[in-house]
Formats: structure tokens, C-alpha cells, sequence
């Protein structure tokens, strides 16, 4: 264990060194081709660093953030876009926090930072395209409610009233998140009379659990050392109504608001040359989660470096041709106002549907790369590591007290 956090020092000071370069060429190279031929060595680096790691969570965990979410920031940093460039007077601090991590800060407190500098953060999306989920297009059963001009704020909801919910329930949530998967971890111990799909369902809540609380512990380190609230990276994707809502409103949404700028505005750009408008949705909602199937392929490569089955690229591309179905479905019958499906039906069958799949064509990755197996080890090994810990302080500080009271 003590070796592994020394690798991971390692790996995460040229991090720091590479985004601090980035940094710097964003003072002196203008934006373009000539900062791409420039941000292209530090892409490749974050490439190869996860492979320096061992341990499945800190790999699995180090790979996730910049190898995937910091390569796609830095191209659109190359080209004067991302989050990376919506303010011009970003400190070299907030650059590497959001660079390396998948935060995404609140879009109130961007719209403030712009006010001041009084320089837009992004430009206006087209017509009848959702900005921060692409995959959600708004629609008369999706409509946000008004906004002032006046002071900014929310009529029917404000802003202050929401953050302040939001913190106070940030908290508890989280902590009975942890308590389900302190309880999940142990259930796993009984593993062998447990049925095999049952062990398969487990992995989904599994894989939620371990997700919000590695990213709450990310949002939590930096919203104290940047001082910014954050948007969250969930948005409770067990009340979903449709592949629509799971995918581009719900689920990791760190990874769509990523996804977007990089894929799909530029596939539907392109494609609208070629087959129209009313189309061109279609093709980059298809792109984006072939894209998609890619990289969670290079995450499983880092896991357990073994050649890809390509099994969890038809995982996504499956995802994708059926959430265009629903759109196209929902276009011709549900906008019509002829029918709607009942939330109570449509929310079980979302879900259903997903978790089927993912036993199909997700899961079997995990137990190919024996990432079950290495995280269960590592859960041991952290138990021991901790206790052993606890066991030096108390001999410490008993000690100390003990020449004090002498």
C-alpha cells in the first residue's frame, strides 16, 4: 500500500507539471492548430501515465480523469473552447483542479465570473438544442422555468434556496451512500451462495455507489480549496423516465457535458451538410456514443491490459440506436400529444433495460479483467493498512502522554 501512494505522487506530479505548461502556452500561443501541435505531447503523456499504477481503483480512477476527461478539456482548450477557456482570467490553480478532475463549476457562478470580465463563457447554442446535456433536447415536457433579467435569479425556484438545499443534503446523502457500500462490500463475502446474476446486480448499485463517492470526495477537495460550488455529477438516476433522461440528464454528467463540444456539436454541424437537419441529431447521437464506447474500451484496457473484445463498444453503440429510436418515437407520436407513456411504466423499463444490457455486454468485462477479485484484495489490503495505522498512533501518542506525565 505504502508503495502505491508513492506511485501515485509519482504520476500526479507530472500532471501538475504538464497542466502548468499548458498554462503557460495559453499566455503565449494563440489558439489553433499551433496550441494543438503543442498540447499533443501532453495528451500522449496522459496516455501512458495510469499504466504506472497497480492498483485497480487508483489506475481505474487516474485514467478516468485524464486520460479521458483531461485529454478531450485540453483539445478544446487547443481550440479556445472547453471549460478550460471560459475564463480568460483563470488563476493556474482553478486550470489544473478543473483540467484533472471532473468538476464542472456552477453555471451561475461562470455566468458572475463573465459579467465581471464582461466577456461571454460560450457562445449560444443553436435552436432547440440543450446545452448542457446534449442528448436531451428540450421539448413541452421539458421546459425550465423563467428567469429574471434583473437580478439573475430563478423566479419559481431561486438559486440561494437551491445551493443551500443542496449542501445540507450533499452531507447525509453521501454518508448513507458509503454506508450502503461499506454493507455491499460486505455482502461479497458471501459470494458463493449468492446467485451469479444476483452478484451481477450487485455490481450495478456497485459501480454507482463507487462512483458518487469518489466524485463527492473530489467535489468536496475542491470546493475547499477553490472556494466555488459545483454542479453535481449525478442527478438521481434511479427516478430516469426514458433512455433520453438517463443518458443526457442523469447519468455521469461530467462525461456528457465532455462529450458535447467534442463530438456531438461537430458531427451534427457536419452532418447537417449532408442529410439535413432533422437527421443530423441522429448521426451525432450515434457518434457520441460510439466515442463513448471507445474510451470506457481504453478504460478497461488500463483495468486489466488485455486486447479489447469490443464487447462494451456494442454496449453503447446499442445504448445510442436505441435511444434514437425513442427520439424519433417521441417525435411522431408523444410531441403529437396522441399518447405518452406513464412515468410509473417508463421509468422501470429505462431501467430494466439498462441493467440487462450491462449484464449482457458491460459486466463480463469486469469479471474478464478479474476487477472484482483485485478490488476485494485491495479492500483488504486498505483495511490492514488503516488498522495498522491506528495501531502506530495509539502506541504514539500513548507514549507521549506517558514521558508527560512522568
Amino acid at each position: 500500500m505504502e508503495g502505491e501512494i508513492v506511485s501515485l505522487i509519482k504520476v500526479w506530479l507530472p500532471v501538475f507539471v504538464c497542466l502548468s505548461y499548458c498554462y503557460a502556452i495559453s499566455k503565449i500561443v494563440s489558439r489553433g492548430l499551433t496550441r494543438l501541435l503543442c498540447v499533443l505531447p501532453v495528451v500522449f503523456i496522459f496516455l501512458f501515465l495510469p499504466l504506472n499504477l497497480n492498483s485497480v481503483h487508483l489506475r481505474g480512477t487516474t485514467a478516468f480523469f485524464i486520460a479521458w476527461l483531461g485529454n478531450f478539456k485540453l483539445l478544446l482548450f487547443a481550440f479556445g473552447k472547453g471549460p478550460l477557456c471560459s475564463d480568460s482570467s483563470i488563476s493556474l490553480r482553478r486550470f489544473v483542479a478543473v483540467a484533472c478532475t471532473p468538476i464542472k463549476i456552477s453555471t451561475r457562478l461562470e455566468e458572475t465570473l463573465c459579467a465581471v470580465s464582461r466577456k461571454p463563457i460560450q457562445d449560444e447554442a443553436p435552436y432547440g438544442q440543450n446545452k448542457e446535456n446534449p442528448l436531451e433536447k428540450p421539448n413541452s415536457f421539458h421546459r425550465s422555468p423563467p428567469i429574471s433579467h434583473l437580478n439573475g435569479k430563478n423566479k419559481e425556484n431561486p438559486a440561494p434556496k437551491k445551493s443551500k438545499e443542496r449542501q445540507l443534503l450533499f452531507p447525509l446523502k453521501h454518508a448513507v451512500i458509503g454506508v450502503l457500500l461499506a454493507i455491499l462490500i460486505r455482502v461479497y463475502d458471501y459470494s458463493e451462495d449468492i446467485h451469479p446474476k444476483i452478484i451481477l446486480l450487485l455490481y450495478c448499485f456497485h459501480i454507482y455507489f463507487l462512483l458518487e463517492i469518489i466524485l463527492a470526495m473530489v467535489a468536496t477537495l475542491a470546493r475547499a480549496l477553490l472556494g466555488v460550488e459545483l454542479e453535481p455529477q449525478f442527478n438521481e438516476p434511479y427516478l430516469t423516465t426514458s433512455l433520453q433522461d438517463f443518458w443526457g440528464r442523469r447519468w455521469n454528467l461530467m462525461v456528457t457535458s465532455i462529450l458535447r463540444p467534442t463530438v456531438y456539436n461537430p458531427t451534427r454541424h457536419a452532418a447537417t451538410r449532408f442529410i439535413g437537419r432533422k437527421w443530423a441529431s441522429i448521426a451525432a447521437i450515434l457518434a457520441t456514443f460510439v466515442v463513448s464506447g471507445f474510451m470506457h474500451e481504453l478504460m478497461f484496457y488500463y483495468l486489466g491490459c488485455m486486447k479489447p473484445t469490443w464487447e462494451v463498444t456494442w454496449f453503447f453503440l446499442l445504448q445510442g440506436l436505441c435511444l434514437a429510436g425513442e427520439i424519433v418515437l417521441k417525435k411522431a407520436v408523444f410531441a403529437a400529444g396522441r399518447w405518452r407513456l406513464p412515468r410509473l411504466i417508463s421509468g422501470p423499463l429505462t431501467l430494466g433495460f439498462v441493467m440487462v444490457t450491462c449484464f449482457w455486454l458491460f459486466f463480463p468485462q469486469f469479471l474478464r479483467c478479474k476487477v472484482d477479485e483485485r478490488a476485494f484484495e485491495e479492500y483488504a489490503a486498505l483495511g490492514k493498512f488503516v488498522k495498522n495505522v491506528t495501531r502506530t498512533l495509539t502506541y504514539q501518542f500513548s507514549t507521549f502522554f506517558g514521558i508527560i506525565a512522568l
